[in-house]
């Protein structure tokens, strides 16, 4: 099986309502989607959801680094995940984000030649529920409870909470644990906004209101200020944009400072190397979330089959999709009651671009 022909398509889709963290806001889904074929038939989708300020890609560079990986591409197995992956890291060093449509697109194909759902090719089994939480942008206190408040009504099973701005994130996780009583499980996420000190004050204080964790409370340069970090903290410590990939999390494990990971595929660069992530944590018994950026269900249906690949999977963060005004989307995973996910049947991915709006794409294409 070879790829014979790639289509690029830049897509950017209004977001319901700004999505606001610490590094600053966003309010389209700016993402890519790679088409692929074989010379055996096969169509398979990747796409890829650059967030600026955390990959440094854009959708244009991210379409122009597409194109010019495309051409290094063309003929290559799709079953043979370190080649194609060592082609692109030759080819351009970073640019994990635009790397990840490729590598979703080859494993959607690999998959549906062996026959088997994604999960299973990569060797997982559909035998855990899933469902998301919901996240609470930064912003107003007023406005932040108010979010937290229809999050629990909607019956999400978990509400995660944007932080990262200063001394009154404390006030803003005060009163939204008020509001929303004791009962439903509160995560935060701090977008690497606090100093090390900062980070210790406020998650001491932070204890009383029952956090299950805390993502990327500090900048991802100072992760040798994690161990003490976490040492000195009531609430666990979960690495994310200071872990890409499997060499930053045997560093982040051997050095004792996080309790968790987060993978990202947009972060890793695709399956193959969060896949590497994985094995990792299985051996060290640390257990992870999968989430994502602004990726449509597309995107959220690839991170929901690498999420049955593991039971130290037990976090799931795919509520982005849910804050797009369009879904573009056929098949995929479904979102049910109480935020529940359901898998899509038949083999690889199971998702799939509507051809109506890849219609009103400018597409590009590289062909051998």
């Amino acid at each position: 099986m070879r790829i014979t022909r790639f289509t690029l398509y830049p897509s950017s889709i209004p977001l319901t309502e700004p999505f606001v963290i610490s590094l600053g806001p966003l309010a389209h889904a700016n993402n890519l989607f790679v088409r692929v074929e074989t010379d055996t038939g096969q169509v398979g989708w990747g796409e890829a959801s650059p967030f600026p300020t955390i990959h440094g890609e854009t959708l244009e560079t991210t379409l122009a680094v597409g194109a010019f990986l495309a051409r290094q591409l063309i003929g290559v197995d799709p079953r043979d995940a370190d080649e194609f992956t060592g082609r692109m890291d030759r080819a351009i060093a970073g640019n994990a984000c635009c790397k990840s449509a490729f590598d979703l697109a080859f494993h959607d194909v690999a998959a549906q030649a062996a026959g088997h759902p994604l999960y299973r090719y990569l060797g997982g089994r559909n035998n855990k529920a899933m469902a998301t939480d919901y996240t609470v942008s930064l912003g107003p206190v007023e406005a932040m409870v108010a979010k937290a408040q229809w999050i629990k009504e909607q019956g999400f099973p978990v509400i995660k909470i944007k932080l990262g701005e200063g001394p009154q994130d404390l006030e803003r996780v005060r009163c939204i644990r008020a509001a929303v009583g004791p009962d439903i499980p509160l995560r935060i996420d701090a977008n690497q906004g606090w100093t090390p000190a900062l980070a210790g004050d406020l998650l001491r204080q932070m204890a009383p209101y029952d956090i299950q964790h805390c993502e990327a409370p500090i900048p991802r340069r100072a992760f040798l200020q994690l161990p003490q970090l976490r040492a000195a903290s009531p609430i666990p410590l979960m690495a994310d944009e200071s872990c890409w990939d499997h060499y930053d999390a045997q560093q982040l494990l051997d050095l004792g400072a996080v309790d968790r990971i987060n993978i990202k595929l947009s972060k890793s660069g695709g399956m193959h190397k969060a896949v590497k992530i994985l094995r990792i944590a299985e051996a060290t018994n640390t257990p992870l979330q999968v989430g994502g950026f602004l990726e449509s269900r597309l995107g959220f249906t690839a991170a929901a089959h690498f999420a049955l690949c593991s039971p130290q999977v037990i976090f799931f963060d795919f509520d982005t999709p849910l804050m797009q005004s369009q879904d573009p989307i056929q098949g995929g995973i479904q979102y049910g009651p109480g935020g529940s996910i359901e898998m899509p049947t038949g083999n690889g991915l199971g998702a799939t671009v509507d051809p109506d709006y890849l219609s009103t794409l400018k597409a590009t294409e590289i062909a051998d």
